[in-house]
């Protein structure tokens, strides 16, 4: 025993020490900004769909009926906000990697912020991806609609058509909810992980 401590001094000592509790704590918001960040840019590449299925919705029936020149207007509308939502979605998502060594509080910022940029590109894709998408989809119908059959219009052989996109329009939004109350769901995360470490 060292000279002048004796064994309550080091009992005190013992028991004051750290536990490891904070450390984990540390490890678990590191390993959520990782998975946030993950998520964050999954969404950002998955907007890059949008002009993609617009220019396929433009080009198919520019070739297929090219006597309806009169619906290239609108095509190209779409085709231009597509392209331009591209810059309104990706404003502002790309995110700066979170240091190595960041403390609790910066962790916990970080991991708020992801979420903020996640649910700012949610309030963008109605405007910015959706929107497009739907003008196009649009065209096309009226470009159906324009070359059917005076006898046959587009309800009996497009009614298939029409549905596939009713209820992918209708899966869309129940996945934007979903999103939504996962995003809720992980700031709750982050004010019980809050609470714990104060």
């Amino acid at each position: 025993m060292p000279d002048g401590q004796s064994s309550d001094d080091l009992k005190a000592i013992w028991q004051n020490q750290p536990t490891g509790g904070s450390t984990m704590t540390l490890k678990l918001i590191h390993s959520k900004a990782r998975e946030l960040r993950a998520k964050t840019r999954r969404k950002v590449l998955g907007s890059l769909g949008a002009p993609v299925a617009v220019a396929l919705c433009c080009v198919i029936p520019m070739r297929a009926f090219p006597r309806q020149g009169q619906l290239l207007p609108m095509f190209a509308g779409a085709l231009v906000w597509s392209l331009i939502g591209l810059y309104f979605l990706n404003r502002g998502m790309w995110s700066p990697v979170m240091p190595g060594d960041a403390g609790l509080r910066t962790g916990l910022e970080f991991c708020r912020e992801e979420i903020e940029r996640r649910r700012n590109l949610l309030r963008r894709v109605l405007l910015w991806s959706l929107g497009p998408i739907l003008l196009a989809i649009g065209t096309l119908v009226a470009a159906l609609a324009m070359v059917g059959s005076k006898d046959r219009g587009l309800l009996p052989n497009g009614l298939p058509f029409l549905t596939l996109v009713v209820v992918w329009i209708i899966g869309y939004f129940v996945v934007r909810a979903r999103e939504q109350r996962e995003l809720e769901r992980e700031i709750e995360e982050l004010d019980d992980l809050e609470r714990d470490t104060r």
